[in-house]
């Protein structure tokens, strides 16, 4: 899923997680092996206690020790349910961690997206300010001319007309 990321971010935090989780998952085996063997141990060391103390209870003995195998293998069994528990529990939030992260990559795409359109809009709209500003000078340009042809022209009739003699 990691391959599939278009950011290397993205990529990277995805890896890390799926890394995280690999280890998560390798120190729960090595917690079970641990505690696997810690309960074969105890039953070894059950198992020689009963030989070296002597044969009179034998049954009894076997009884217990029936019983406490039992013991032992329900909280061996109890102890691997909840570990794998806990495993479910982690890959779930992972899955709901990668769902996230997916839905929040689309955002920042269609994010992303819709500022490179805003861009061109600016941009758009910038040039046609910077027309209409030109426009407007040019205009005023014009005004000004035509004002100034205009009051020469009544000077010139002004004069021809109060002075002719000039």
């Amino acid at each position: 899923m990691a391959k599939e990321q278009d950011k290397e971010s993205d990529k990277l935090a995805l890896l890390n997680e799926m890394e995280r989780h690999r280890k998560q998952m390798l120190s729960n085996q090595t917690a079970w092996r641990k505690a696997n063997l810690s309960c074969k141990l105890a039953i070894d060391n059950s198992e020689k206690d009963d030989l070296l103390q002597g044969g009179d209870s034998s049954a009894r003995q076997r009884k217990t020790t029936k019983q406490s195998l039992a013991q032992t293998s329900s909280a061996i069994t109890e102890s691997l349910m909840s570990i794998s528990r806990m495993m479910s529990q982690q890959v779930h939030q992972s899955e709901e961690t990668v769902a996230t992260l997916a839905t929040s990559s689309r955002t920042v795409l269609e994010t992303n997206e819709e500022f490179k359109a805003m861009t061109g809009t600016i941009q758009l709209g910038r040039k046609l300010i910077t027309k209409y500003n030109r426009r407007e000078f040019t205009d005023k340009l014009l005004i000004f001319l035509a004002l100034a042809l205009f009051l020469a022209t009544v000077v010139y009739i002004l004069k021809k007309r109060l002075f002719p003699f000039l």
